[in-house]
């Protein structure tokens, strides 16, 4: 009877074990893995590693950040699409999700059918910006000229064939004007230009351009957002500054993982970044890197995915862009 009892206990104790254990290590023995398509110290890479942190508590496993920065995404994205320990996901952005597809001839992943939607956490809204001496006062001010000397109106990228530099050709054919496109390596030297005068207009994000907002170098004209962003102060979005429809344009940042991995740890995982995102702490962090917090689950990214790739590809078409 004694024996009975003690395999009894130690059986309840267990099941107890096994039922406090998180869903994600109860059915995987690897830790999971977050690959960032960026170098490290980005606003991206400190997302990731933040949404790791608060992760590896509640799936009771450890997270591990890898950066695979090349080809605007490209890298990091077929790296994650041919993953196959069911523990490696994506920290997806549009550039290698709903960009290279209308820009790329051929891909070493297929983004519809090699990814799957976990969960939706930010945005990294854009932002049409001058340097703080232009003569340009309102949006109204650049579509004005710009009809007025078409293609003589410039505007900095940061790069060819980024959201960026398409954010830019969005507002230029909803406005029926012709922006000279200037594109750069980067935020930092398209930046240089703007505050040297030799580009009147820059595309960027919100943490790209606030510091210069901030030191009075820059002003925003308008934010490529729903609703108007506290940070950039009485900037309105551009929607509101023209009147033109499609003005939002979501800069999503989510989490994407391969076709195979189970559904299971798809759904477990999407529920724990969900809850992540909207805990009050993180709509703090991200508004300090220049983010909101945007949550939701494998659904509401699938269509803002979906909305996303539409979107530029009608732009791309229309503007017969093309990257060398």
């Amino acid at each position: 009877m004694k024996l009975r009892l003690k395999h009894l206990v130690l059986g309840l104790a267990a099941t107890v074990g096994l039922a406090a254990t998180p869903l994600w290590a109860q059915q995987n023995d690897k830790p999971l893995r977050i690959v960032v398509p960026f170098a490290s110290g980005g606003a991206q890479d400190v997302i990731a590693r933040y949404l790791g942190a608060k992760l590896t508590d509640k799936l009771g496993a450890p997270v591990i950040i890898d950066n695979k920065a090349g080809a605007g995404g490209i890298v990091a994205a077929d790296a994650v699409a041919k993953a196959t320990d069911g523990a490696t996901v994506l920290l997806a952005t549009g550039g290698a999700i709903t960009i290279a597809p209308h820009l790329q001839a051929k891909l070493p992943y297929d983004p519809v059918h090699d990814l799957v939607p976990v969960a939706l956490v930010g945005d990294t809204p854009m932002t049409l910006s001058v340097r703080t001496e232009s003569p340009y006062k309102t949006l109204a001010d650049v579509l004005r000229d710009a009809k007025a000397k078409p293609g003589q109106v410039t505007y900095a990228s940061t790069g060819n064939g980024t959201v960026s530099h398409l954010t830019g050709a969005l507002l230029a054919q909803a406005g029926g004007v012709n922006l000279l496109h200037v594109p750069y390596r980067g935020a930092a030297p398209a930046l240089t230009d703007l505050l040297g005068g030799q580009v009147a207009l820059i595309v960027t994000s919100v943490a790209s351009i606030e510091p210069m907002v901030v030191s009075g170098k820059a002003r925003v004209l308008g934010t490529f957002s729903r609703v108007a962003l506290p940070s950039m102060g009485s900037a309105p979005t551009v929607g509101d500054a023209t009147g033109l429809p499609g003005m939002e344009v979501p800069v999503w940042v989510g989490v994407m993982a391969p076709a195979r991995m189970p559904a299971a740890s798809v759904e477990k995982l999407s529920a724990a970044l969900v809850e992540v995102c909207n805990l009050p702490e993180t709509k703090q962090r991200f508004a300090q890197l220049g983010a909101v917090n945007t949550c939701g689950n494998a659904a509401a990214l699938g269509k803002v995915i979906s909305e996303d790739s539409q979107r530029w590809a009608k732009v791309i078409k229309q503007g017969a862009i093309k990257v060398d």
